[in-house]
């Protein structure tokens, strides 16, 4: 039995303390997070506010926490969207093939051709700047990205051998894709699934700080690291704090995506 690496460790510890912030956070938080106390207004972090307030004299403890809980179920709900569309579609083209295949991935190739930040903002002009909107968005920038990873494996399973046993047993096709085909694409899925949960997470950061995320007063730490920006030499604990969060929640999953990686990856064994 392998001892646990110390890139496992911290990894689990920084997303195991992300999550249990996130669920605190969605039930309770020390101070209303939406309340304002102007006579607090941009106070120093102290024995009362332990990260200080904002320029509204709200607690920014409390909207961490609270922008911890919305990051977390924004992510979520994204890379499930995106894992479930994207997995339909890479099985479908990649076990089917033929002309669907052609016509499917062509439309997939030409959605990688944008980067997912920009097509999510494109997506975001139609559907609407708001937390199920940014959910839909990211959910369909990032599809193509695991269809791709899941043909490419699909492609590599169909001609094995006990893909041919099964469909000389009578097997039908849908039964094959679901019992033989998915259950061999788990492994990529769990390793995509945890990068792209950093790259969502980075990436509603983003549009919370250009204005098109979760609309205020609703806290994010994009809209916080934004909101910030003006105080940044009279309350820096305004910018830090956020920042801080998201870099030590990337470090995390980062962390925890390279041991997942060493794990599932049979070119990863024995380094």
């Amino acid at each position: 039995m392998t001892r646990p690496s110390l890139n496992a460790i911290f990894g689990v510890t920084l997303i195991g303390l992300l999550l249990a912030v996130a669920i605190a956070g969605s039930f309770w938080t020390p101070f209303d997070p939406l309340g304002i106390n102007f006579p607090a207004r941009l106070g120093a972090p102290g024995p009362l506010h332990w990260l200080g307030t904002d320029e509204f004299g709200r607690d920014v403890l409390s909207r961490l926490m609270k922008g911890a809980a919305t990051s977390v179920r924004i992510c979520v709900l994204t890379v499930c969207f995106a894992l479930v569309a994207g997995t339909i579609v890479g099985i479908f083209t990649g076990f089917v093939r033929g002309w669907s295949d052609r016509i499917i991935m062509a439309f997939v190739n030409a959605l990688l051709a944008f980067p997912g930040i920009l097509l999510a903002l494109a997506l975001l002009t139609v559907v609407g700047a708001n937390e199920y909107g940014i959910v839909l968005a990211l959910g369909f920038a990032y599809t193509p990205s695991v269809a791709r990873v899941v043909r490419g494996t699909v492609l590599s399973l169909r001609e094995k051998e006990y893909i041919e046993a099964a469909r000389v047993m009578g097997n039908s096709e849908l039964f094959i894709m679901a019992r033989h085909i998915l259950p061999n694409c788990i492994a990529s899925l769990i390793v995509l699934g945890t990068s792209m949960f950093g790259w969502v997470l980075l990436a509603e950061s983003a549009l919370s700080f250009l204005g098109l995320g979760v609309p205020p007063p609703a806290p994010t730490w994009g809209n916080m690291l934004a909101s910030g920006r003006p105080y940044m030499v009279q309350a820096v604990w305004l910018g830090l704090f956020p920042g801080l969060c998201i870099a030590l929640t990337l470090l995390g999953i980062n962390l925890l995506g390279d041991v997942l990686r060493d794990k599932f990856d049979p070119r990863m064994r024995g380094l």
